[in-house]
């Protein structure tokens, strides 16, 4: 009787959807495609999911029983187990389990996780490629491996001491500043290198200095130069003067003033020029590296103006689609295969006199670099075209595959090479000089130029002709114009620059910088202005507390050396216990982070921490202005009174002017507007964090009751409000009458009043369940019960019950289900649909920037999480005094309880 064949097929599982689906078209039907949906294992993130068993030690908040050579308690998120129970029941109907997560760190670990999950009965085999082609694919499976446990350990003991840094000084933050602070390894050090460049810029003193520019008549025409020395002496110009007093650095230096500049121009003018120099200098430019991580993501900052996220996400899904290589990556190194898919371009594209005779190496000049991984370059033997990428990548994806397209290409090009000429031109006894550049052999150039400090410099130089003038000959001057000048405080750090900067002192992995960079935006450690970061108050009292007395937290040296005993660990040269005892518990004679932590809690004062030294107001009638950092926001401080700092206000941007207007506003008390005709209580208009706004009554005085307050209307200042202005916007919401509400299916409307309101979004009408926001061109005050009616007869524009979604994007067919994906306006925002899972729009992401592509993605993401849990609805109080007394009771005690716990 013959052996019946078995029907099970093996069973890969990757991280995400998008790159399941990619491979499933190179293995077709006789494999089982699923993701994992990133990590399936974590620490607890709250006490909910701490496990019953665990939930009295003492170490089961933390996660990590320090006492048992830190044993990590793992769970599976709520939101994951429904897919986990689906995972599982695939590998149980599997032949062979492979395991194709990232090839970094972090997807050794997923896989590790999921294998110690799953528990697979089959065997179970890793597969490791840095791109998903089929020939990639194909070698992976006849090449798999085992998992590597010393890159399992090394990312788990990250995980743990990432967790033993910030659940240990994460509270003390709170204790002493205020709550919802973190810190973390290399996020602390980030909000260091932004608050140490804002106090650059607040100790920095403005210099003014002039420069002359000179136009002269050449042969061809008009060319301009620029005075460069008087009577030998070079012209000062901004690099020369001190930052932190406006002097001069050294005396060989002419500082030019206004009133010498005026004179020497008025000296100079009319006078013709000779030339006393013409110096013609070689010059090569060699092409820079393919991409890193971070160098992509700097160079997409400063090209296409992304933030370091937005590039990631670009980047992953141009990776999971098959485009290019793994994009988290430190290496600078290029395969054979890409080298000659390159080379084969080159010649093709740009001739075979832009190819090198032999390839360019490239030595990666990051530590501890992965070398066995690839730079970022286009995927394959043969690089697609960047006008020939698939219709399902967007905007954001094109625009990155082409600047990776365009580096990769030119780094395989030959060397840039012309010649920079300067011109010297004498009047009496003052220089004037010019630059130009002509690039005689433009090599790589063809391809791609780099983005950099120097680039507009360059520009000007190649677009600039200089006169056909040889030594000797006379040039007339047509206007010698001075021009003056102020130093610039230095450029705050920006999302790219701060990259660069925590790269260079070794500080993080490239596949961490766009997370923490978010992380220290989402906790308002800084804040944006166009590109610059910039810190707020509350940054600046965290470094201060940890710079006194955690320093060593934040000393660059430290972090960069726990970032190289991390690779130690991944390289199987130091051992996992034996560092985090030495981190954590003790190490070489000193206290660890514990200890530490205890050791400081009791001597940090909140008040001297929480209070500014960067500022020094003086006084004011005879008390000291502070800025200090309060629970609820940054505030001055004179003796009794307090102001707050306006929301948004740069730290560099607070001067003693403006401490002393804000503080001398405060002493002047709230603006009385009279008294309330109806309840006799005094009526205030005053100034807060989020601008100025009407108060009825006093706190002193009406005790348990707060006082009603109300902000003033878009149109309304502070200055002219009158009384009647306070009562009608703390009267609202007003009623403008009432009116039958329309039918519905559920039965006939009723009569209902339209109120209207000033919401936080702007004025609005409620009639019953609906809203209507108020057009600009009607006022809140003066709308009537005829207009509101008129706007409610129109379709609801965003948001609110019984009304058609808006179609604010179709996005074309799912490639699996074949139904129409759209972009619909939600009541609660933006959201994606397939008619039968509804996904939200990532904050941050633009609705414009969403394609199929990355909607099919966030749908399968959320269809793995299972359907949303309904919130149990709790039982209506009864109207009894009683029960409601013991309600309050029962809430009293629970409180006391999870307190104490």
């Amino acid at each position: 009787m013959a052996t019946k064949k078995s029907t099970k097929r093996p069973l890969v599982i990757v991280e995400s959807p998008a790159k399941a689906r990619t491979i499933s078209k190179f293995l077709g039907k006789d494999f089982m495609i699923e993701a994992s949906v990133g990590h399936v294992r974590d620490l607890p993130a709250n006490a909910t999911e701490i496990p019953a068993k665990f939930k009295k030690e003492k170490w089961a908040r933390l996660g990590i029983d320090v006492d048992d050579d830190f044993r990590p308690l793992y769970v599976v998120p709520k939101d994951k187990r429904d897919h986990m129970r689906k995972l599982k029941k695939l590998v149980k109907e599997c032949s062979e389990l492979y395991l194709a997560t990232d090839e970094d760190r972090e997807g050794e670990s997923i896989s590790w996780h999921l294998v110690e999950e799953l528990n697979p009965k089959v065997e179970v085999k890793r597969l490791v490629f840095h791109e998903i082609t089929k020939t990639a694919i194909e070698a992976a499976l006849e090449n798999p491996r085992d998992i590597n446990s010393d890159l399992v350990e090394a990312q788990e003991t990250r995980r743990i001491m990432d967790r033993l840094y910030g659940y240990s000084v994460s509270p003390l933050l709170w204790k002493k500043i205020k709550p919802k602070l973190s810190a973390g390894r290399v996020q602390s050090v980030a909000v260091r290198m932004i608050v140490e460049r804002e106090r650059e810029r607040m100790a920095f003193v403005a210099a003014d200095y002039w420069s002359i520019e000179g136009t002269f008549d050449g042969p061809e025409g008009d060319f301009s130069a620029s005075l460069s020395t008087v009577g030998g002496k070079r012209l000062a110009i901004g690099k020369d003067f001190e930052q932190t007093t406006g002097k001069l650095k050294s005396d060989d230096k002419l500082h030019l003033t206004e009133e010498l500049a005026k004179q020497l121009a008025e000296r100079l003018e009319g006078k013709a020029a000779t030339v006393t120099g013409l110096e013609q200098k070689p010059f090569t430019q060699r092409p820079s590296p393919p991409f890193t991580t971070s160098t992509l993501q700097q160079e997409a900052g400063g090209k296409l103006g992304f933030t370091a996220k937005r590039t990631m996400r670009a980047a992953q899904r141009l990776y999971e689609n098959g485009y290019i290589t793994y994009m988290r990556t430190d290496s600078t190194t290029l395969s054979t295969q890409a080298i000659a898919a390159a080379r084969n371009l080159i010649e093709k594209t740009y001739g075979k006199q832009n190819l090198p005779e032999q390839p360019r190496a490239y030595q990666t000049k990051v530590k501890n670099a992965q070398e066995a991984h690839e730079a970022i370059r286009p995927a394959g033997d043969q690089f697609t075209d960047p006008k020939a990428l698939g219709a399902d990548m967007g905007d954001d994806e094109r625009r990155v595959y082409e600047l990776v397209w365009k580096r990769t290409v030119a780094c395989q090009m030959r060397d840039a090479t012309g010649k920079r000429t300067t011109l010297t031109l004498t009047i009496d006894d003052a220089e004037f000089t010019t630059t130009g550049r002509v690039i005689e052999f433009p090599g790589f150039r063809l391809a791609y130029v780099m983005q950099s400090a120097d680039s507009q410099t360059d520009k000007a130089e190649d677009d600039k002709i200089l006169p056909n003038v040889k030594v000797d000959d006379t040039v007339p001057s047509k206007a010698i114009v001075p021009e003056g000048h102020t130093t610039k405080p230095p450029a705050r750090l920006t999302e790219a620059s701060l990259i660069k900067e925590l790269e260079a002192r070794g500080i993080g992995r490239p596949s961490t910088y766009a997370a923490i960079i978010d992380t220290i935006l989402r906790r308002e450690y800084c804040f944006k202005k166009g590109s610059a970061l910039v810190p707020t108050f509350t940054a600046f009292a965290v470094y201060n507390l940890m710079d006194e007395y955690l320093n060593y937290l934040v000393d660059y040296t430290f972090t960069a050396k726990m970032e190289d005993d991390l690779d130690e660990i991944s390289n199987g040269r130091e051992q996992r216990v034996t560092y985090l005892k030495r981190f954590f518990v003790n190490g070489n004679g000193k206290p660890g982070l514990r200890d530490r932590i205890t050791e400081v809690e009791e001597k940090i004062d909140p008040r001297s921490v929480c209070t500014l030294s960067e500022y020094d107001f003086g006084e004011l009638d005879g008390e000291t202005v502070e800025v200090r950092v309060g629970r609820y926001g940054p505030f001055l401080a004179c003796g009794g009174t307090s102001a707050s700092l306006p929301d948004g206000i740069a730290p560099d941007e607070l001067n003693k002017d403006k401490a002393i207007e804000l503080i001398a506003k405060a002493k002047e008390g709230p603006k009385s507007l009279g008294s309330d005709p109806e309840t006799g209580l005094p009526i205030y208009v005053k100034n807060g964090r989020f601008g100025p706004y009407f108060q009825r009554g006093d706190a002193e005085t009406l005790g348990d009751e707060k006082p009603k307050m109300a902000s003033l209307l878009a149109d309304m200042d502070e200055d002219t409000v009158t009384l009647e202005d306070a009562l009608a916007v703390l009267a609202l919401p007003r009623s403008l009458g009432s009116a039958k509400t329309p039918d519905t299916d559920d039965g006939p409307g009723e009569e209902a009043d339209i109120l209207a309101y000033n919401g936080r979004f702007g004025p609005y009408l409620r009639w019953d369940k609906e809203t209507r926001s108020i057009p600009p061109e009607d006022h809140l005050l003066k709308i009537d019960l005829k207009r509101a009616l008129e706007l409610f007869a129109e379709p609801k524009r965003r948001g609110g019950a019984r009304r058609q979604a808006k179609v604010l994007k179709e996005l074309g067919e799912h490639p699996e289900n074949k139904v129409a994906v759209k972009v619909l306006d939600g009541r609660y925002g933006p959201y994606i649909t397939d008619g039968k899972v509804n996904a939200t729009v990532p904050k941050g992401e633009a609705i414009a920037d969403i394609n199929l592509q990355r909607a099919v993605e966030l749908l399968a993401e959320r269809s793995a999480k299972g359907p949303a849990k309904k919130k149990t609805k709790k039982a209506a109080a009864k109207k009894s005094t009683t029960k409601k007394a013991a309600k309050k009771k029962t809430a009293k005690k629970s409180a006391s309880k999870k307190v104490s716990k």
